[in-house]
C-alpha cells in the first residue's frame, strides 16, 4: 500500500501580515518560527507537539498596531492547510476528542473534520492579558483554524484559575482532538459519511 504524504504549503501576504506555512499532518511534532509574539509561539510549538505535526512558520504582521491580524491570519493559513493536507478525506476517522488538564485547568476538545467550519467555544478567563497576548485572541485563532479548515471545533473550559494554563489546555486539547480525527484508518478508501462524500 503507497502512503500519500499529508502536507500543505500556505503563502498568505495581506497589507497586514505576510504569512509562509507549511504543515505536515504527520510529523514528529516539531515547530519553526516566530509570529513576534512570545506566547503564541509557545502555544504553536505546544500545538504542534501534541498533534505530532511538524508546523514552519515564516510570519511578519502589524504588531505595531496589536496583536490580532497576525493571530487570525495564521490560524486562517494553518485552518487551510489542515484542509489541504487532508485532501478528499479517505481513510481519516473524522472525528476526534480529548481532554487535557494542566494543573487546576481542564479543557475538553471535540473535532469534525467534514468540510463545514463551525466553532463551538466556550470559555472564561480572569485577565486580560498573557505576555503580549489578549486572551480574547484564542477564540479568533481557533474560529479561522475551523472556518478555513473545514472543521466543526466544540472547545470547553471546563475549569481554570491560570489563564497561562487554561489557554494552553485549550490548544493541547485542540490538537490532540484533531491529530485523532485525520488518523489514518484501515481502509484507506474508504469516505467517513454515509453520504459517500465530506
Amino acid at each position: 500500500m503507497t502512503v500519500t504524504a499529508r502536507t500543505a504549503s500556505i503563502d498568505r501576504r495581506t497589507t497586514e501580515t505576510q504569512i509562509q506555512l507549511t504543515l505536515d499532518l504527520d510529523g514528529d511534532g516539531s515547530f519553526s518560527g516566530s509570529t513576534g509574539i512570545g506566547f503564541f509561539d509557545h502555544m504553536l510549538a505546544a500545538f504542534s507537539w501534541h498533534g505530532r505535526f511538524n508546523l514552519q512558520l515564516s510570519c511578519s504582521g502589524d504588531l505595531h498596531v496589536d496583536a490580532h491580524h497576525t493571530v487570525e491570519d495564521v490560524g486562517i493559513c494553518l485552518g487551510q492547510a489542515v484542509d489541504r493536507a487532508v485532501g478528499n478525506k479517505q481513510g481519516i476517522q473524522r472525528f476526534g476528542w480529548a481532554y487535557v488538564p494542566m494543573d487546576e485547568a481542564l479543557a475538553r476538545a471535540a473535532v469534525d473534520v467534514c468540510g463545514r467550519g463551525y466553532l463551538a467555544y466556550l470559555a472564561e478567563f480572569q485577565e486580560g492579558w498573557i505576555g503580549q497576548f489578549p486572551v480574547s485572541l484564542a477564540r479568533e485563532f481557533f474560529q479561522a483554524l475551523a472556518g478555513n479548515g473545514g472543521l466543526v471545533v466544540h472547545l470547553d473550559l471546563l475549569r481554570g484559575d491560570n489563564d497561562h494554563h487554561s489557554v494552553e489546555a485549550l490548544f493541547k486539547a485542540c490538537a490532540r482532538a484533531l491529530a485523532a480525527a485525520v488518523a489514518r484508518t484501515d481502509d484507506a478508501g474508504s469516505i467517513p459519511s454515509t453520504k459517500g462524500t465530506l
